[in-house]
């Protein structure tokens, strides 16, 4: 579906800006409907990855804490950068309970984003937020515990991109999964989510 919107929109003539937008949210929907099964509400997260400053960290890190999770890579061109400025804005809108919060940006494109290169993305939108890497092997055992989509699409520059699940992740502060929001939810709509969570497992 992707590509033939792709192929559509080089074929073809200027296309009306309302038409373009209605293309931009399909393809957003299709990426993300790619793997439309979100985890169990309630199942324990599992990961075992490298955090940006080098250190071992797995779920158990942060216990503790409730988590916002999203799955992307440093080179995204538009949806990875939007998403983490909304997380970044949901910390601020939290005030104090943002404390209670670690953001974590889990990276689809190892290869490329060394932790060096995660650490510096990362600090553009907030320092709170920690980017984390790994080996293939641990990114995929990462992504399958929240049921990610990702896949490597080579362009014709010989160069490559990645659709990828654009969902954010909600885990409790037991590491267990709460519930996902849509990757174009905005800063208010992830600080209510997280608020209301808090506030049902009192």
């Amino acid at each position: 579906m992707v590509h033939l919107i792709r192929r559509v929109i080089a074929a073809g003539p200027p296309l009306p800006i309302a038409a373009m937008m209605a293309l931009s949210v399909l393809v957003t929907a299709t990426h993300a409907g790619a793997q439309t099964a979100m985890p169990p509400e309630g199942s324990a997260i599992s990961f075992a990855l490298t955090a940006a400053d080098g250190s071992a960290v797995t779920e158990r890190t942060y216990r503790g804490k409730w988590l916002v999770v999203y799955f992307g890579y440093t080179l995204c061109p538009d949806v990875c950068p939007t998403t983490l400025m909304e997380i970044a804005g949901a910390l601020e809108k939290l005030g104090p309970r943002a404390d209670m919060v670690q953001g974590l940006f889990v990276t689809v494109d190892p290869k490329r984003d060394t932790p060096e290169i995660l650490s510096a993305y990362i600090k553009s939108f907030d320092p709170r937020i920690i980017g984390l890497t790994g080996v293939p092997a641990q990114i995929a055992v990462a992504a399958k515990s929240f049921n990610v989509f990702y896949e490597r699409r080579d362009t014709d520059d010989g160069g490559y991109v990645y659709d990828h699940t654009t969902l954010v992740y909600l885990v409790d502060p037991d590491g267990r999964f709460v519930r996902a929001l849509a990757g174009n939810a905005n800063a208010q709509q992830i600080a209510d989510a997280l608020v209301a969570a808090m506030a049902a497992m009192r």
